[in-house]
């Protein structure tokens, strides 16, 4: 039986210090360590990624504690552990103060760091099994996390069993963006039989170019100004398991040619190296992009794509599969209605209609989002048309005035019963207070306090903490 994988992310701002860490992480197979050089690089690491546990560093005065506030308030399946300097015990009541759970002193040593980590997993653990609402949808809601009943989504599990159960194969993922291409590639190792192995994901869109060669194949001490130490690449960690290559269609061309020679010659050359090493790992890269148009174009090698294209895999949009909105919006409002007392429990059946007449742009993502913004400003049980951002409602005025008009749906609602935590309650019931107030005001903080009877520097303080000003703005683009 296979045990899932953690992964810890760490933040530092000193190279040698993160990758130290990095690579004392990834001696153990099971655990995925990602890094990350300051709390604005962190954010958007768990936009993307699922992260059990974060390492940070929380001196006062610094942009750290903010971090750590941010994923108390935020995330509440991350456990957040404070990187702190020995004996400073005003940093360590400002770091538990912030939301750290514990604390690492540095300079770093290994065995404190595998005790706090592995304390951090387990509280990590313990928080899953008291039903800590998850950011991502539970195993059981569909396929490995993909939820689907429309045929095609059947074709496409029943494609990655197969895919899968070979274990060898290169495997190429296509999809538009938010269809769950990472789920894809998730459900293919888990299904495989190097499921016991690491999946090492590396999206080649987020890592700057001058980075990627180095991030993904590691370099020899001194390749490099700066290089003081060695370090493996991800391609070493992928080892045995899958290395999972995201948007392989921005990786610039001096690295297709170095990707290339890993799937002929199953070796590689670290930056500064001249010794190959061996590597036995599975590849399976996912891209928005159209690769036979950038083959065209010359921006992609024909021989790169010929490689990884060995199996494909196309995930149909969620304009393609409309039957399948229903469903999906069940399972992320069940998500989001878990420890929550007013909020919503069911979409009506226009407002259903008025969804599956959207194009659906942004795919599952869009729809995701959605149901989350929903769940914390509509205050009634049921979302109505008139609850509806405007441009959902615009876009279906136009289809049934042209005459594409889905069929008639029952309401979608929420049954099961979840206990309730006063103090979310209480949270979230304040955050809609503070959002509803913006919304109103345009955003204009100093009447949105005056409507809410709050002195300006209580409520900048509380939007600040709870991060409202990224909710607002998601809003108003929307």
């Amino acid at each position: 039986m296979s045990i899932p994988q953690k992964t810890i992310l760490v933040v530092h701002p000193e190279p040698e210090k993160r990758e130290y860490v990095q690579n004392l992480l990834q001696e153990d197979k099971n655990l995925n360590a990602e890094v990350a050089p300051d709390p604005e690089a962190a954010r958007n690491i768990l936009e993307r990624i699922n992260i059990h546990v974060l390492l940070a560093p929380a001196y006062p005065n610094q942009e750290g504690l903010e971090l750590l506030e941010h994923v108390a308030g935020n995330h509440k399946t991350i456990v957040p552990v404070a990187c702190l300097p020995s004996g400073d015990q005003d940093a360590v009541v400002q770091a538990l103060n912030a939301g750290a759970q514990y604390y690492i002193n540095t300079p770093f040593q290994p065995q404190e760091v595998w005790l706090i980590i592995q304390r951090a997993l387990e509280t990590f653990e313990k928080l899953a099994q008291q039903g800590t609402p998850d950011q991502e949808l539970r195993k059981g809601d569909g396929f490995y996390g993909i939820v689907g009943a429309n045929k095609e989504m059947h074709k496409l599990f029943h494609l990655i069993e197969k895919i899968a159960e070979e274990g060898e194969s290169t495997v190429l993922v296509q999809g538009e963006s938010g269809v769950g291409k990472e789920l894809v590639a998730q459900a293919l190792h888990a299904h495989s039989p190097r499921q016991n192995e690491r999946l090492v994901p590396v999206n080649c869109a987020a890592i700057p170019h001058e980075l990627l060669e180095s991030e993904l194949f590691g370099y020899e001490k001194g390749a490099f100004t700066g290089a003081n130490q060695a370090k493996k690449g991800r391609l070493h960690y992928a080892d045995k398991g899958t290395l999972f290559l995201d948007e392989i269609g921005d990786m610039p061309p001096a690295l297709q040619a170095k990707l290339l020679r890993v799937l002929q010659e199953k070796e590689f050359e670290p930056v500064g190296s001249v010794k190959p090493h061996k590597v036995d790992v599975r590849v399976v890269a996912a891209t928005r992009c159209h690769l036979e148009e950038q083959v065209n174009a010359g921006n992609f090698r024909e021989d790169l794509y010929y490689r990884l294209s060995v199996v494909p895999i196309r995930i149909p949009p969620l304009r393609e599969r409309i039957d399948d909105i229903p469903l999906l919006l069940e399972k992320f409002t069940h998500l989001y209605h878990r420890n929550r007392i007013h909020s919503l429990k069911r979409f009506s059946t226009e407002a259903v209609r008025v969804l599956k007449n959207y194009s659906w742009p942004g795919n599952v993502r869009e729809l995701k989002n959605l149901v989350q913004r929903l769940s914390i400003l509509q205050e009634k049980e049921t979302v109505d048309v008139q609850d509806l951002p405007e441009k959902y409602i615009a876009e279906a005025e136009l289809n049934t005035d042209a005459g594409n008009t889905a069929p008639e749906e029952t309401p979608v609602s929420v049954t099961q019963e979840t206990e309730i935590d006063f103090n979310t309650q209480v949270s979230e019931f304040e955050d809609r207070l503070i959002l509803q107030a913006l919304i109103a005001t345009n955003g204009n903080k100093k009447q949105a306090a005056k409507n809410l009877n709050l002195k300006r520097t209580t409520l900048l303080e509380k939007i600040k903490k709870k991060n409202l000003d990224k909710l607002y703005l998601q809003y108003i683009d929307e």
